[in-house]
């Protein structure tokens, strides 16, 4: 392994990304940054650099460690990099999936559980189709 690596190859390598191309889009956004600066997909990582990994909500900070552009198991991560991330980044990423469902406006998106039972309760309730006993000539 060399002192150096391409930022898109290290974060495929060390398993951030699913994929290289996934990897360098990333870059290509700005959600990617070493120290404070955005970085292209080119730009190369050198070991004792601090990665910066913005993944919505929280922002990722690592630590290489090793650079490496070729892909490595899951237990050899831990040699490559450091996961030197805030603790408080992780309260922010807990705190949305507990308000996910809390902060939703009634009416937008799907019915909850509870709302599909509302409904389905309304429809078998005796709603029927009435307008066929109704005279509109009568008005």
């Amino acid at each position: 392994m060399s002192e150096q690596a391409r930022i898109d190859k290290w974060l495929w390598a060390v398993r951030i990304y699913k994929t290289r191309s996934i990897a360098a889009e990333a870059c290509k956004k700005g959600h990617i940054s070493i120290g404070e600066r955005s970085v292209k997909p080119a730009h190369m990582v050198r070991v004792g650099d601090i990665v910066n990994v913005k993944k919505s909500p929280i922002t990722y900070s690592f630590r290489v460690l090793k650079a490496a552009e070729n892909r490595v198991g899951a237990k050899l991560v831990p040699e490559l990099m450091e996961n030197i991330t805030p603790q408080e980044q992780y309260e922010i990423l807990e705190m949305s999936k507990i308000s996910g469902f809390v902060d939703r406006m009634r009416g937008t998106g799907r019915p909850t559980k509870k709302e599909r039972r509302e409904i389905d309760t309304f429809i078998e309730s005796g709603y029927d189709n009435d307008f066929e006993e109704f005279d509109f000539d009568e008005l």
